[in-house]
């Protein structure tokens, strides 16, 4: 008999309908059902394509033994952390707090008001390396909760004090400096991996936002061991196994430091960041892998995340078959046979062994460049790129029907933006009309189906729009929006995103703390309404906010905007600059604010060759804090950056502008490169 789950949208919460616990999904109901039998809730989060979530359900949710335990001594409460991200961020906290580390599943016992009093993460079921059993904590919790409930209570009220700094009101001395954010970059080189790229050590995460971060740097300063940086770490990154060599698209992180045995799961959200990273990278430097990598990227998203109505899925599991990364393994027999005469070059290549080198298997990864192989081999690099290509080829059409990885096909408002966003931005860099496409037909979904009644919808699925948005997904959309009017210069996606903005201060911002709260005003309210102002897999609802306050300012001449970008910003100062890492976009609205937004203005009709031909030139150039606007008449009414900026007779001009000054008017693309090289360089 199904549980309550069967009649919940989310896929993973789906996944446990058929367990014998009776799962409530979150609500009230679940609370006051605990008040009433006078039990403590169990609180489960978790998400679709989490190996050890799908583990513990195995081991734990589907036995009726455990399951029988839980029924009896708690109400179960099972959320989808991507779904309520407000409610995994506030026990995240706890359970870190408890344990001294966090993940997913997290298991949390609260009292019937909601108040955190024990946790954890993964327990096993029987006692094994120095965990205790699932049953046990769940017998000794409720022996506490019934025999010890002043020291339990105690212990919840001190628990609750970690919520304090978050409800606190913020303080700042002074505006964030140039000199801050230059410190705060120099910082994140004690961390870097100079020999295998990226930040620390295993588990490895790829870190895209303070790559992006260093990426600015560069362009602002020249700075050589900044790019250096970038380039050695999106390379690393983009041969080893955490890209899929065969498919495209990165997968979540990786097991160990040097790149080669991922955790398989694929996010949308990771290859949002990655895939934009890419196309900055090759607007910077030219660099041809990383445009291969960031148009297979898209490639993938287009092929196997796509929803029919335009919007893109949230991820795709580690397992199939029962076991992680099956899909994307290749026995070495197998392998020699289905390529036959190609299989020399593509095992020296891919660095596949009979051995293996995951479990008697292989993960394909690029082991020895494509010259190297060339060299080794007595043969032209012609001839090794042909055979790698027909490897592919080959290899992609027989993994193709193996049991696919399960696919969370939930539309998630704040993880589309951000693919919109690269997808945008990709389409404009590369003049691709293909990616145009995707780019508006996901951005015109994003407002006819997750857009209601002026606020953003968290979750759709199947025609069905459900939660109430967080500040994540109103400022992702509306930076995502922005990308659009950039590569359309479409006066509706302008609109649509000042529009969200407001909604933002509106709704989410509080004088009286003078922060970005993570909730609206009017939602439900929890044991601590939440603010995570930290950079974690995806940006934080604040740093995302604040470079769209700071946009927004300059296009519309919003004073208020910008001032309050710049607070936020002044009181991260020092969190930012202890820990850098975890603030890696709010790193990029730092250099928005520090160094000044580029204004490019292309006066003219967007439809004609001479305006399409100035706004190809200026799509090749890396610009960080870009602010394009272009057309003519009612398109550009009341935006300050096209004040008084005409071309006549069909003709278009270009107008680049920095911190008040200037560069003459030109219709040479030429002549537009250079100046936005100049303009990019700034005084930073």
């Amino acid at each position: 008999m199904p549980n309550r789950l069967a009649a919940e949208s989310s896929p993973y919460l789906q996944q446990h309908a058929d367990n014998p616990v009776d799962w409530h999904a979150w609500g009230a109901e679940a609370f006051a059902l605990a008040k009433e039998t006078d039990r403590p809730v169990l609180l489960s989060i978790g998400y679709a394509a989490c190996h050890w979530c799908h583990v513990m359900a195995h081991e734990s949710f589907e036995d009726a033994s455990t399951a029988q335990v839980m029924n009896q001594l708690f109400v179960n409460v099972k959320v989808d952390r991507e779904e309520r991200p407000d409610v995994d961020s506030i026990y995240m906290q706890a359970v870190q707090a408890i344990s001294g580390h966090g993940g997913w599943p997290m298991t949390m016992f609260l009292t019937p008001d909601g108040v955190p009093f024990f946790g954890g993460t993964y327990f096993p079921p029987e006692d094994r390396h120095g965990l205790p059993s699932f049953k046990r904590i769940l017998v000794s919790v409720s022996e506490a909760w019934r025999t010890r409930r002043d020291e339990v209570l105690k212990g919840a009220s001190s628990l609750r004090g970690i919520y304090a700094a978050a409800e606190a009101p913020t303080s700042a001395e002074g505006r964030f400096t140039d000199a801050m954010w230059r410190d705060t970059l120099s910082a994140l080189r004690n961390w870097f991996d100079a020999r295998e790229g990226g930040f620390g050590g295993a588990p490895k995460f790829p870190q895209a936002m303070v790559l992006d971060a260093l990426l600015r740097h560069w362009a602002r300063t020249g700075s050589a061991d900044s790019l250096a940086m970038v380039q050695h770490s999106f390379a690393k990154m983009a041969r080893g196994g955490l890209y899929d060599q065969l498919g495209g698209g990165f997968h979540r992180y990786c097991v160990d430091a040097i790149w080669l045995v991922p955790h398989f799961e694929k996010m949308l959200y990771d290859n949002a960041l990655l895939a934009r990273l890419a196309v900055h990278l090759w607007q910077a430097t030219g660099d041809a892998e990383a445009r291969r990598i960031a148009e297979e990227t898209f490639a993938w998203v287009r092929r196997e995340m796509t929803d029919p109505s335009g919007g893109w899925y949230a991820s795709l599991d580690a397992d199939s078959e029962g076991h992680e990364g099956r899909f994307y393994l290749w026995g070495f027999s197998e392998f020699a046979t289905l390529l036959g005469e190609d299989a020399e070059v593509a095992a020296l290549h891919w660095g596949v062994s009979p051995g293996g080198n995951f479990e008697g298997v292989n993960i394909l990864h690029v082991a020895v460049s494509i010259e190297d192989v060339a060299t080794k081999l007595g043969r032209p690099v012609t001839e090794v790129l042909a055979a790698l290509r027909r490897a592919r080829q080959v290899l992609f059409a027989k993994r193709a029907p193996r049991e696919r990885p399960a696919r969370d096909e939930k539309v998630l408002a704040s993880w589309n933006g951000l693919m919109l966003r690269a997808m945008a931005e990709g389409a404009r860099a590369f003049d691709d009309p293909v990616l145009r496409d995707s780019a508006l037909q996901a951005g015109e979904f994003l407002r006819r189906e997750m857009v209601v009644d002026g606020r953003v919808r968290r979750s759709w699925r199947d025609g069905v729009s459900r939660i109430q948005g967080f500040l994540e997904d109103h400022a992702a959309v509306a930076l995502g929006f922005l990308a659009l009017y950039q590569l359309t210069s479409e006066r509706r996606w302008l609109d649509a995103a000042v529009a969200l903005h407001e909604v933002c201060v509106r709704d989410y911002w509080s004088d009286d703390a003078g922060a970005f709260f993570d909730t609206a005003h009017d939602a439900e309210p929890l044991v601590t309404r939440p603010r995570d102002v930290t950079d974690n897999a995806i940006p934080s609802g604040t740093s995302l906010a604040v470079e769209l306050q700071l946009l927004v300012a300059e296009y519309v001449g919003d004073a208020s905007a910008r001032r309050r970008g710049e607070y936020v910003l002044a009181t991260m100062a020092q969190p930012m600059q202890r820990s850098p890492l975890a603030f890696g976009h709010l790193l990029g609205a730092a250099d928005l604010s520090v160094n000044g937004a580029v204004q490019l203005a292309i006066a003219g009709a967007p439809g004609a060759e001479r305006f399409a031909t100035l706004a190809r030139a200026a799509a090749g150039v890396y610009v960080p804090s870009l602010v394009l606007a272009g057309g003519e008449g009612a398109a550009v009414a009341g935006l300050p950056l096209m004040a008084e900026r005409r071309a006549e007779g069909g003709s278009a001009l270009a107008f680049v502008c920095r911190g008040y000054a200037c560069q003459l008017p030109t219709d040479s693309p030429t002549t537009l490169v250079q100046q936005l090289r100049e303009a990019a360089q700034g005084s930073g």
